[in-house]
């Protein structure tokens, strides 16, 4: 007599992942997750009147970290190419170590204390004063009247001058020689910017020029 045995079947429990919602309804603020923000509030007594407002949840580079920066990291989302954020990420970072060595090489080179105190020594300073230093004021549009395309000049939203001065200097470090490396030539761009010198600084200016010769077609913007 044989005994056959049966097989054993074991449930499994499948892993459910929830996924963050794209679209949100419009009362639905946007997280305040930065600890400068929630000390003005604080500082306001206007916390307590957020206690029962909803917000959305911050995504994965919302952090209240003191070493993250919004603007850095946009601009290591603008260096990326193919999702190589870690490269893109190291790149940045050699820049910053170049812009520390060139800064720190200046300030030991001044002789007056008036010389040394106007040498930025953090990357980050040099980064944001370079890119305020890039900011375009205005923009310009094009538009067809009459079977003609007009330049017409117009103000710029602070999201798109942001854009435009990453993409300047981007595109100013990008344009350089085969044996000169991003990091250095992205770190001297930084530098030049800073000083309210350089490529890009020319062209903003450039632009503001042709804003003020193509001023007679701004009233095209409202008909």
């Amino acid at each position: 007599m044989s005994i056959t045995a049966k097989p054993i079947t074991v449930k499994t429990t499948q892993n459910r992942f929830y996924s963050r919602p794209t679209s949100f309804p419009d009362y639905y603020q946007n997280p305040i997750f930065r600890k400068e923000d929630q000390a003005k509030l604080i500082e306001n007594n206007e916390l307590s009147k957020l206690a029962t407002t909803p917000f959305k949840p911050p995504t994965s580079y919302e952090t209240s970290s003191v070493y993250h920066d919004p603007i850095v990291n946009k601009v290591i989302n603008h260096v990326m190419e193919d999702g190589k954020k870690q490269l893109a990420r190291s790149l940045v970072e050699k820049a910053f170590e170049n812009i520390k060595r060139i800064q720190i090489e200046r300030y030991h080179l001044a002789k007056t204390p008036e010389g040394k105190s106007k040498i930025i020594l953090g990357p980050k300073d040099v980064l944001h004063k370079a890119i305020d230093n890039c900011k375009p004021l205005l923009q310009l549009t094009p538009i067809k009247r009459g079977g003609i395309t007009y330049q017409v000049p117009g103000p710029i939203t602070e999201k798109r001058s942001l854009f435009l001065a990453i993409k300047w200097l981007l595109e100013a470090a990008n344009d350089k020689d085969r044996t000169v490396h991003f990091p250095e030539q992205f770190a001297w761009e930084l530098l030049d910017a800073a000083n309210n010198t350089g490529k890009v600084v020319k062209k903003k200016q450039d632009l503001h020029r042709q804003c003020e010769a193509n001023r007679a077609y701004a009233h095209y913007r409202w008909q």
